[in-house]
């Protein structure tokens, strides 16, 4: 089972560090803290981050041509506290040479929808929504 351990350093400023050992600075986002990363933006970068290695894992058992990826990752938080997620929007800027949109498309649903815990975690949860973008080299 993965376990992460998150350490008080300072002020309001933490590690985390990772299942694999692999760190990352967290901060409350004040002036005295703007150390890290806020840790609700961490959530938008674990989505984007679990479906980006799905994404060129299948493209490239797909023999696409992919010479960049690209995800943005924005979320629509409630205004008051806890400032719960309500919409997270994903989207894909996919580079490659002769890409088929059919591969990339079922790429990113494959990756979406069958691979990414995080993502699972989230469905039903949170209004999930998705763009794709192809740009020839």
């Amino acid at each position: 089972m993965p376990e992460v351990e998150i350490l008080w350093t300072q002020k309001l400023q933490f590690v985390g560090v990772d299942s694999s050992r692999h760190s990352v600075v967290m901060s409350a986002q004040d002036e005295e803290n703007g150390t890290g990363a806020k840790p609700s933006d961490l959530l938008l970068l674990a989505l984007g981050g679990c479906t980006a290695v799905d994404v060129v894992e299948i493209l490239r058992k797909k023999r696409q041509q992919i010479s960049g990826l690209k995800i943005r990752v924005s979320g629509e938080q409630d205004p008051d506290p806890p400032w719960t997620f309500r919409r997270i929007q994903v989207e894909y800027e996919v580079r490659g040479r002769d890409l088929s949109p059919k591969a990339v498309e079922q790429a990113v649903e494959l990756a979406e929808e069958k691979y990414c815990s995080v993502r699972a975690t989230l469905q039903g949860t949170v209004e999930l929504t998705r763009k794709v973008r192809l740009l020839e080299e």
